[in-house]
Formats: structure tokens, sequence, C-alpha cells
């Protein structure tokens, strides 16, 4: 869609990040923040927002216990896939949109989930000010971004991308409004193959081969922040 920021990993790597989503977090370390945070799973008989929801891959989980799941994604083919693996789960629909124009009503959610969707922070303003359209008082947000400032994967993304100010981007969330729960989690892969094929759509060309020249193993350990808000 127009407006959108293109997504350098899953825009042109659909089933190499598949197996990145397949990898990441095997011990449900994030879910369970989550539930710590909120008390219980905050879409349990919620009405969910997943933003930026790809191929889908988090809509069936959050169906299990939710009361109506709707995923937004700017990318047709993505949407499109989304809207195929939940043909056959009635509560789940998915929508072309964008973060910072969401299709959903004022006051019509009751947990909202992004992962890498308003990546970097600064400059998703207008995400957030749709967030404070939709939710509903007494929601629950929740935004999921890599700390590479620790682990495995943060010492690898520092050199990939050594413009990003950590710092900068913790300050603008807390100026927002937002807390930040850090969570030590993982990828755990199943071959070498995905692990290389995973790594070359998360780092530049250079970067990526110095990481997968002196990693050895499939397990890769991989620190985030669950930045979150209750409304």
């Amino acid at each position: 869609m127009d407006g959108a920021r293109p997504s350098p990993n899953i825009w042109g790597s659909p089933g190499i990040y598949e197996i990145e989503n397949t990898a990441f977090d095997r011990e449900g370390l994030v879910w369970n923040a989550l539930r710590h945070i909120a008390g219980d799973a905050p879409w349990a008989g919620a009405d969910v927002l997943d933003i930026g929801c790809g191929t889908g891959f988090h809509l069936p989980m959050f169906a299990g216990r939710a009361r109506s799941v709707t995923g937004v994604e700017p990318h047709h083919d993505l949407a499109a896939i989304a809207r195929r693996r939940t043909r056959r789960l009635p509560s789940v629909s998915v929508l072309d949109g964008l973060a910072d124009a969401l299709p959903v009503a004022d006051h019509a959610v009751d947990f909202a989930h992004a992962r890498w969707a308003y990546f970097f922070g600064p400059g998703c303003e207008p995400g957030l000010a749709e967030l404070d359209r939709v939710m509903r008082p007494g929601g629950f947000a929740a935004i999921l971004d890599n700390d590479p400032t620790r682990s495995q994967f943060g010492a690898w993304f520092r050199r990939g991308f050594p413009s990003v100010q950590a710092d900068r981007i913790d300050a603008f969330w807390i100026a927002q409004g937002w807390n930040r729960c850090p969570v030590e989690t993982a990828w755990d892969f199943d071959t070498r193959d995905d692990l290389e094929a995973v790594v070359r759509i998360e780092l530049p060309a250079a970067a990526a081969d110095e990481a997968l020249a002196t990693h050895t193993g499939l397990h890769v350990d991989y620190a985030v922040n669950v930045w979150w808000r209750a409304f």
C-alpha cells in the first residue's frame, strides 16, 4: 500500500521469515512476560488487533482465547497468505491497512500487538496516535522490538546497523508513556541452512558473512524489549 514502510525481511522472503517466526522464542518467554505484566493473557476474551500481521503467523494463537482477532497488513500478498492461513477461523479477519490509518473503529480494541511493525521507535508517532484512537479504556498494547545492546544477535545487529542508537529509541518510548520489559530469548533452528537463510535476510551481506563465519550450532541468544502500555 502507498505510504507503507517496506520491510527488508518478510516482504522479500516470506518463506524464510516463516522459518524465523518458527525459530523465535520457542519457549514462549515473550508470551510469559505479557501474562506476567497483565496478570493473564491480555488476549483472553478480548477484541485483538495485530498490527503488521504479515502472513498471520500469530493470529491462530490469539484466536484460541480471544473474542475476535483482526490482523492489519499493508502488503497485499502477505495479507492474502494470512487470510488463507485463518480461513477456517471465523473469529479472525485480515484487513489491508497501515499502522497510521488503521481500518478499525474508534475504541474497538482491547489488546493490540505489533512485532517490529514500529521498528526504531522515532517516526511512528502517527501509528501511536491511531492506537490512542482505537484502544478501549482499560485496554493493553504491546510492541516487540529487538534490543541491540544485549545478546548474540544484538552484537550482530550492532555491526550490521551501526547507526541505530538504542538509547535514543528507549528514550522515545519512555517519553511516549510506554513501559519496558526486557526479555532474553533465542532463535533455535532445526538446520544450519535455516539459520543461514534467516541471518541473511536480517543483516547486510558483510555482517551476515561475519556472523556465520564465527557462529556454530543452531541456537542464537536474542534479546528483545517488550514495550507495553495500559490505556
